[in-house]
């Protein structure tokens, strides 16, 4: 069986080195996903963040919403929300398509 509070543990270490490989962020990743599925959702830093416990300045910034919309399912849910709530599911998304499907990855890497 697996607990929470080993998934934390994982989590804390992985998210603790400081200079990880790739292979650790895989771990890591895979350690909130199973967290998320298990235990509902976990705490989702914003791309680009480092793993400080340092409190940040609070900062204002605009309103920005996507303004994508080419009919599809996915178009639908991303329509109006704003960026910094998709990037961090999608980074995870692609870390995790990276490992279970290299080819596609690879191929929508490219595409970018």
């Amino acid at each position: 069986m697996i607990y929470e509070k080993d998934l934390d543990e994982s989590i804390a270490r992985y998210q603790g080195e400081v200079n990880p490989s790739i292979e650790t962020c895989h771990k890591l990743a895979a350690c909130l996903i199973v967290k998320r599925e298990l235990f509902g959702e976990t705490e989702q830093l914003p791309v680009g963040q480092s793993y400080s416990f340092a409190a940040e300045a609070p900062t204002e910034t605009p309103e920005i919403t996507i303004g994508y919309d080419s009919g599809t399912e996915f178009s639908d849910a991303i329509h109006g929300r704003n960026p910094d709530d998709i990037w961090p599911w999608l980074d995870e998304l692609m870390s995790t398509i990276q490992v279970l499907m290299p080819r596609l990855y690879e191929s929508a890497m490219n595409r970018l």
